[in-house]
């Protein structure tokens, strides 16, 4: 065999200037740059070096053969000319990888077929001895690549993908690669910062990949010095007294790294389940001693390394896939920017993420921008230098200003001279005043941001005069009011419920994004409340029960009061919280007639106007809905405020409960959904088609002298006109809209109906 020979190192999209780099570093010569690919030439020696070495090989791959081929048969005879003899066994394991497609091949698993047939046909023996197919750890691994009419037949020397380090058995819900963390750790300046003695944090460290990546830079350990199994480790052109000494060099520098002083590497994780699997990763990396994983929130994360040292504070925040998810950690990297501005002066950051447009919302500029991929997502390396003129505050400085910024910084961080001590006039020293605490400037809200948010503050002032005057706990502080930031924003005390409704098509996507993110960004301030009390949900026109259906699974129950009495709202599991808002003064009005009458409510939910009524005194209560879920929940409303007596609660489709029911009722509320088409119920529900047959139902049902009222919230509904010549029938929407959703008076309809 040659003393050289042509090799093939394949990476993750985009890190192929970094390989190509390390690679030459490592002996690769004539080393060209390929798409997720370098290509070079290289002895035997240099071949080990970089399976042993290389932080950002997915493979490396050395070609035994280069052959044009028209077809199949080429293919096929062109593998068979080979001297498989001197690579494998008769009796050996073999497993083949088949890339591209053309010159009559487009199935790759057929290409791979015949690349074997071709091996196993070599090898057979007289005596039908042959190799067999081992998927999983083969004594072979065999790649051949099709490339515009030329094969391209590789033998394997990794075996497993070289980002496989072995130390990494337990993993988080979407880890980087261990490839793509090194790259991501050299792009953002570690070898440098390490050399200098430097400090590393991870404020959202997963499982700990960043760490211990940065850790075996630091000691100058092998990325694969503790692998076992390698691609050519049955191989029988494997030369084990070079691969012996080559190892040998690579343990022996990994401990003389590790007998250094550590450097001071920390990882925090707010998921406590992560913990454990991350410091068991650590463990098996050897980097116990360097590196220390603790449970800590990114609200306060806070790094203190020894001796006042600065280093790099590296994270792969998540970025979510959905826009809904995207809003919900706006706060996530808002809390990362206030903490790298806070706690991390004079440190570097790198900050990796697949939603650039969330990582210009932490408040603070990057430098430099790196393109990436973590699989198939387009992903950016934000890295920034965290210093007060990086910091975003919305205005443009001068350059005297910002001279004279660092100058009182620096002279903030001077150390303090000793002062003449000072006595009062009866001989007592005077204890000088503490030191005020350093004033870090928030990042300022953009223009469009800060013009909802005076919005927002202007209609907060106007309604809280009148909520704290009618004792409304919950309320609509925003509708829509600006077309541009479409959404509604509720008060439930102290909570923020936010509803995005989904833009037109005609609008920008990017556009829709930047504005939701504005309007995020905003409503903290602007309703004074803390961002962890914000919820974020997206709204859209819905089918069936659609709007209904589980969002989350927290379970987790708020109180409110309202009128009086104590409801109970589920802000994050569902898109509608269990207390429509718009139907307070219908609630209210229900509880001052309800002393002494036997009260219905149909379509009931979550059973909150029964809870009225029974307020008021209602004689009894009947409530009728379909779903288990919201009786249970009406029966946690009554039970909370001592009504659990004379208060029946029914399952069952409201039409056949009503066709069947015999008792009569001196008030009835009815609030249908718009369209149902519930499982658990025949055919389907249309309030437009069906009202007229609900109302003349519950009319059935009413007592002498009794009233019905009805309402819903289909914009296009309208009420059919006979009704009136049956029923005395009353529009009463206008007495049905408090100041809070004044500006939409198409909230919702509304009918008192009693019999002529």
């Amino acid at each position: 065999m040659s003393d050289r020979f042509e090799l093939f190192l394949t990476c993750p999209k985009g890190l192929e200037g970094l390989l190509i780099e390390e690679a030459v570093g490592l002996g690769l010569e004539e080393a060209r740059e390929h798409t997720s690919a370098v290509r070079g030439m290289a002895d035997m020696e240099t071949a080990y070096r970089l399976c042993l070495w290389s932080r950002l090989a997915n493979r490396v791959l050395l070609v035994l053969k280069r052959f044009p081929m028209k077809d199949a048969e080429d293919l096929y005879h062109g593998v068979l000319d080979v001297d498989w003899q001197d690579h494998m066994l008769a009796d050996g394991t073999l497993a083949v990888e088949f890339s591209g497609h053309g010159s009559g091949i487009d199935n790759t698993h057929f290409g791979a077929l015949k690349v074997k047939d071709a091996i196993v046909d070599k090898l057979r023996t007289p005596t039908g001895e042959r190799p067999s197919i081992d998927k999983l750890n083969p004594d072979l691994r065999i790649h051949l690549r099709l490339d515009r009419g030329e094969a391209i037949l590789s033998l394997d020397l990794s075996g497993h993908s070289l980002h496989q380090r072995g130390y990494r058995l337990q993993q988080g819900a979407a880890p980087l690669k261990e490839n793509l963390a090194a790259a991501i750790l050299i792009r953002a300046g570690w070898p440098r910062i390490a050399a200098e003695g430097g400090a590393l944090a991870d404020p959202m460290c997963g499982v700990g990949t960043f760490l211990v990546e940065a850790g075996m830079i630091a000691v100058d350990m092998a990325p694969n010095l503790r692998r076992q199994q390698w691609g050519f480790t049955a191989w029988l052109g494997h030369v084990p007294a070079l691969w012996k000494k080559l190892h040998e060099e690579a343990t022996a520098r990994a401990e003389t790294g590790l007998a250094k002083p550590p450097l001071w590497i920390r990882g925090y994780e707010a998921d406590p389940r992560l913990i454990q699997p991350g410091r068991n990763n650590v463990e098996r990396a050897g980097l116990s001693e360097w590196i220390k994983i603790y449970q800590g929130e990114v609200a306060t994360f806070e790094p203190r390394p020894d001796q006042n040292q600065k280093g790099l504070v590296i994270c792969n925040p998540p970025y979510g896939e959905r826009l809904g998810d995207e809003a919900s950690l706006l706060y996530l990297y808002q809390n990362l920017g206030e903490r790298l501005r806070q706690a991390c002066l004079n440190w570097e950051a790198a900050v990796f993420t697949g939603a650039p447009d969330l990582g210009k919302r932490m408040g603070i500029r990057s430098h430099k921008q790196y393109s990436f991929w973590n699989g198939a997502l387009p992903c950016k390396l934000l890295l920034i230098k965290v210093l007060p003129d990086q910091f975003v505050t919305g205005e443009r400085r001068t350059p005297e200003q910002r001279q004279a910024e660092r100058e009182q910084a620096a002279y903030d961080q001077a150390p303090e001279v000793p002062q003449e001590r000072q006595y009062n006039k009866n001989g007592n020293p005077i204890k000088p005043a503490p030191a005020p605490a350093p004033v870090v400037e928030q990042a300022r809200l953009s223009e469009g941001g800060q013009m909802f948010a005076n919005r927002l503050q202007k209609n907060l002032k106007l309604l809280s005069k009148w909520a704290k005057r009618e004792g409304v706990d919950c309320y609509r502080v925003y509708d829509a009011d600006m077309p541009e930031y479409s959404m509604a924003i509720d008060l439930y005390h102290d909570w923020v419920h936010v509803q995005e409704y989904v833009a037109p098509k005609s609008i920008d996507p990017e556009k829709a994004s930047a504005r939701l993110f504005d309007a995020l960004a905003a409503i903290p301030q602007a309703l004074n409340v803390d961002k962890s009390r914000v919820v974020i949900k997206r709204r859209e026109r819905q089918s069936g029960t659609k709007q209904y259906e589980r969002q989350s699974a927290q379970g987790k129950f708020t109180e409110v009061n309202e009128g009086g009495v104590k409801l109970l709202v589920n802000l994050t599991d569902y898109l509608d919280t269990g207390l429509f808002l718009d139907h307070r003064p219908m609630r209210l009005r229900i509880q001052k007639e309800a002393a002494g009458k036997r009260f219905l409510n149909l379509f009931c939910y979550t059973a909150t106007a029964s809870v009225h009524a029974a307020k008021g005194g209602a004689r009894s209560t009947t409530s009728v809905d379909l779903s288990k879920t919201y009786l249970d929940w009406a029966r946690r409303n009554l039970s909370l405020n001592g009504f659990s007596d004379k208060n029946r609660l029914e399952q069952g489709d409201v039409m056949a409960w009503l066709e069947a029911s015999r008792d009569e009722y001196d008030l009835i509320f009815i609030d249908p959904p718009t369209f149902s088409n519930s499982k658990r119920m025949e055919g389907v529900f249309d309030v437009q088609r069906d009202h007229v047959q609900l109302l003349d139902l519950a009319m059935a049902r009413l007592a002498p002298g009794g009233v019905l009222y009805f309402s819903n919230n289909f914009r296009k509904f309208q009420l059919e006109d006979n009704l009136g010549e049956r029923y005395a029938v009353e529009e009463i929407t206008a007495k049905t809209i408090d100041p809070d959703f004044a500006r939409n008076g198409k909230i919702h309809r509304a009918w008192k109906i009693m019999a002529r």
